[in-house]
Parts: C-alpha cells; sequence; structure tokens
C-alpha cells in the first residue's frame, strides 16, 4: 500500500491496472514472435480507438 492514501485509491489503481493487463497479457510464451507482434500491434491498435473517443 505504498504511497497510497487510502485502501480506496490503491483498490482503483488495481482495478484499473488488471483491465489494461487483461487487454494487453498475450502470453507470449506460447506464440510465435511474429504471431506475438501482430497480436500486440492489433491490441494496441484497440486501446488507441478506445482511448479516442
Amino acid at each position: 500500500m505504498l504511497r497510497f492514501r487510502s485502501a480506496r485509491s490503491l483498490q482503483m489503481f488495481a482495478a484499473a491496472h488488471a483491465s489494461v493487463l487483461n487487454h494487453f497479457n498475450q502470453e507470449r510464451h506460447l506464440y510465435s514472435r511474429a504471431n506475438f507482434k501482430l497480436n500486440r500491434d492489433a491490441a494496441l491498435a484497440e486501446w488507441r480507438g478506445l482511448c479516442a473517443g
């Protein structure tokens, strides 16, 4: 809980972080490098679309 003023702010950060992590976590060890890069680029494009509007 270091650097967080309250348990609520820690929980809000953890919830937001989990959403982002789940979106970008591609389990790289299961894919070839080329396939991983394609999946990562697709996830990044989708994330940018969500943040833009």
